[in-house]
């Protein structure tokens, strides 16, 4: 990339960047306002301050605790994914290629199973995130070579495999024990519904610690895209930064997936949204993705609260049906750039 197009480039970022603040305060604007009963924002407000009904108040106060969790599994989802798709070289990766949600789930089952931990509960919340993280290093394991190319090849096979074995351990207990899954079949499909402040304040750390790393990550992976060599001339530690990134990685999906069970489309779709507007540059991609993440999440989230009032669509499922278009739309996009 010359001076010239960085140049080009930095305003335009800028301005999606704060375009994407406006869009993702209007979102939680609505967040706070909608619901199985529309709120008027001063109705709001007057929760927020002089809590003069104690009825609205309270509802207000889930809504909060709710909009925060959304912001920070999206913002997480979304890292994951960008930095799964930049060490990887794929654009089709995302957070469970390292079979971080199989292994989550599996934790899940089997802490339900045998233990009598409910999904949804603070200590269940450290079951699947230590389950992911033993899921994903199960994986780094399998597919650490010497070689780097072979090794992210087999880095996409291991988790192939251990995504199918631990699926199937998952539907094993489930067919064999289907008393203990009525909690747990709510959380495997993902829902911010009975999420709060306790799954937030345990995950927390972990994202902190993945989103400083991510940073920290983002000018050596644009010197990886250039490929090994290339890095390697200018200075890079390639084996460091693709190890940094993919632990990063790990620990953002392995946290959001504790906290709200496994959410589809957002770390495959998202990072693909922010390179359309904002180019290869990976600092500005996780700068746009720390906020288009949320968007979409609370966004999906707002969708499923309203569309069938009184009723809640579990924002796994929004995702899932939003996600998917447009995903095709960014990569129809991004291909006919590339053709040009």
């Amino acid at each position: 990339m010359t001076s010239r197009t960085t140049t080009r480039r930095t305003p335009r970022t800028l301005a999606v960047l704060v375009g994407c603040v406006v869009v993702l305060a209007l979102v939680c604007v609505a967040s706070l306002a909608l619901g199985s009963k529309p709120t008027s924002l001063a109705q709001v407000a007057d929760a927020l301050t002089t809590r003069s009904d104690p009825y609205l108040a309270t509802v207000v106060d889930a809504r909060v605790e709710r909009t925060l969790l959304a912001l920070g599994v999206g913002a997480a989802l979304a890292l994951a994914g960008a930095l799964m798709q930049g060490v990887t070289s794929n654009p089709l990766a995302d957070p469970g290629l390292l079979g971080i949600n199989a292994g989550a789930a599996a934790a899940m089952v089997t802490a339900s199973a045998f233990f009598g931990i409910s999904a949804g509960s603070g200590p269940s919340v450290w079951v699947a995130l230590l389950g992911g993280g033993i899921a994903a290093v199960t994986v780094h394991t399998i597919g650490t070579a010497a070689d780097t190319g072979a090794s992210l090849v087999r880095l996409v096979l291991a988790g192939a495999v251990v995504a199918a074995v631990l699926t199937a351990y998952v539907q094993a207990v489930a067919l064999a024990l289907p008393r203990h899954f009525d909690n747990y079949r709510f959380w495997v499909v993902g829902s911010l519904g009975d999420g709060g402040l306790d799954q937030l304040r345990a995950v927390a750390p972990f994202v902190l610690v993945g989103l400083v790393v991510a940073l920290l990550c983002a000018s050596g992976l644009n010197a990886v895209a250039l490929g090994s060599e290339a890095a390697t001339g200018l200075g890079v530690n390639t084996v460091l930064v693709r190890a940094s990134a993919l632990a990063a990685a790990t620990m953002l999906c392995a946290s959001a997936t504790a906290a709200v069970g496994p959410i589809a489309f957002v770390g495959l779709a998202v990072p693909h949204v922010v390179r359309a507007l904002v180019g290869l540059d990976m600092r500005a991609q996780l700068l746009g993705c720390l906020l288009v993440g949320p968007i979409v999440l609370l966004g999906a989230d707002v969708i499923g609260r309203v569309v069938l009032r009184p009723q809640e669509l579990m924002v796994g499922v929004v995702t899932a049906f939003v996600g998917a278009p447009v995903l095709l739309l960014a990569v129809r996009r991004l291909g006919c750039r590339g053709s040009a």
